[in-house]
């Protein structure tokens, strides 16, 4: 089953951006080929570009695939790992924790507010916001409780 989700959520990812470069090859055609640039092709790209990115970071990027400074963490003790390992859990989940009510609370105030364009609702894309810092106090509390536990050497 966790394959399946995977799986699924790569291919949204893939989807979005897909979408996303077909709308900036349909306004790059109707602006050099027709002489007619396409507002919507703008936006959409730009929507679409917001949820392919936050997406990818908060569902289908693993901890080892975001992009890292571990000249430290690697020349490191394996205790001293694990301690850095957990501080870094406790700031980011933390931080991301502290800030979830207050990016909901904006994602529920932009919804009065809609794309000028395609008359989007603001709220449906600043929404995978929401989910990357969900996703991200998630994935940290995970990793807490992984290595506190009894073969905590693995998880390093």
């Amino acid at each position: 089953m966790r394959d399946f989700l995977q799986r699924a959520a790569n291919a949204f990812g893939v989807l979005l951006f897909v979408l996303f470069f077909l709308a900036f090859v349909v306004q790059v055609t109707a602006r050099f080929a027709f002489d007619r640039p396409l507002a919507w092709t703008d936006e959409a790209a730009v929507i679409l570009y917001i949820w392919a990115v936050l997406w990818g970071a908060a569902v289908v990027c693993r901890d080892r695939e975001h992009v890292a400074f571990d000249l430290l963490y690697q020349g490191s003790s394996v205790r001293v790992r694990r301690g850095m390992a957990l501080l870094a859990c406790v700031l980011v989940g933390g931080l991301a924790a502290w800030a979830l009510p207050g990016t909901l609370d904006y994602i529920q105030f932009m919804r009065r507010e809609s794309t000028p364009v395609l008359s989007l609702p603001l709220h449906w894309v600043f929404a995978p916001f929401a989910l990357l810092m969900l996703a991200l106090v998630v994935r940290y509390a995970m990793r807490i409780y992984q290595l506190l536990g009894k073969h905590w050497e693995q998880r390093l």
